[in-house]
């Protein structure tokens, strides 16, 4: 597969895809998790399928940045010697995981108003449990099936 001219207007679009499919993926999965939960749990609104699409990126972006920062502070936490470093790292971690769904209810908040809710805390932090261990869960059927069609099976 050739890789577009960077002079065609959707160039970095392609490019991007062509490098980084599994954030494809994930998106097609938020949409189909957060379709789910609009349909089956009652504080959670979107008004149109574009709005769910444009949900799931915005929610892609904001996990993806959440899984950097704790990833870093896994990183202090493993990284501490002292046991004030290691109570430090943890609380981090804790006002991480807590702060992440805040920052997520009040992004969406901000960029689509009334027409997508997340509902509450407790709603948001279900929605990104079930997020993860969506992709995690389609990442790892893709991983297989890609790693056992590489040994000719």
């Amino acid at each position: 597969m050739a890789v577009p001219d960077k002079q065609s207007p959707l160039g970095p679009v392609r490019r991007w895809i062509h490098r980084r499919p599994a954030d494809l993926v994930d998106v097609f999965v938020y949409v189909v998790v957060l379709n789910l939960a609009v349909e089956y749990l009652p504080s959670i609104i979107s008004e149109t399928f574009t709005l769910s699409l444009l949900t799931a990126v915005l929610l892609k972006i904001a996990l993806e940045a959440v899984i950097l920062l704790k990833g870093k502070i896994l990183g202090r936490f493993r990284a501490a010697t002292t046991k004030p470093g290691r109570w430090t790292a943890a609380a981090l971690l804790w006002v991480a995981a807590a702060g992440s769904k805040i920052v997520v209810l009040e992004l969406v908040d901000l960029v689509f108003g009334d027409t997508v809710s997340l509902g509450n805390f407790i709603s948001v932090t279900l929605l990104v449990v079930a997020l993860l261990l969506s992709r995690a869960g389609v990442r790892r059927v893709l991983y297989e099936t890609g790693s056992s069609d590489s040994r000719g099976h």
